[in-house]
């Protein structure tokens, strides 16, 4: 019973360095192409992200990049930069859940998880429905 004991605390001890510090996501990212920073904040308990830095702020005619690709009409006159595109993601233990990713690119909004690796980067799963079905990207933190 004695080494039953000893080893359920040594278990216990070993699961707890696995968990993450639930702000550890906080400050600047930069996204897989390159293209934008991307800052992570907290409100209340959860976590949004908004652009921060735009590779190009202007499209080739000179023109503020808007929202053009937004479904909603009354949307697509606000500027990309700014704009808020990670959404109410909490804190499960060892990765940033239940939150939504939106894509300027296309005007569409997925589901979307986010797990630090041990590097350091910020890896990105957003999906339709279930997680098997969609696309992970890996950010990097802005020195």
């Amino acid at each position: 019973m004695k080494y039953f004991s000893l080893l359920l605390l040594f278990t216990a001890i070993s699961f707890s360095g696995f968990t993450q510090n639930k702000d550890a996501i906080l400050g600047k990212w930069i996204n897989s192409t390159g293209e934008a920073h991307v800052e992570i904040a907290k409100k209340g308990d959860k976590y949004f992200g908004k652009i921060v830095w735009l590779k190009e702020t202007k499209d080739d005619k000179g023109i503020v990049k808007t929202d053009l690709k937004n479904p909603d009409a009354s949307l697509k006159s606000r500027p990309i930069l700014g704009l808020e595109i990670l959404k109410d993601f909490v804190f499960a233990g060892s990765k940033w859940t239940d939150g939504t990713i939106y894509d300027p690119k296309s005007g569409k909004t997925y589901s979307c998880n986010m797990t630090l690796k041990d590097n350091g980067q910020l890896n990105m799963r957003g999906y339709v429905g279930i997680s098997l079905i969609g696309r992970s990207e890996v950010w990097k933190r802005v020195k």
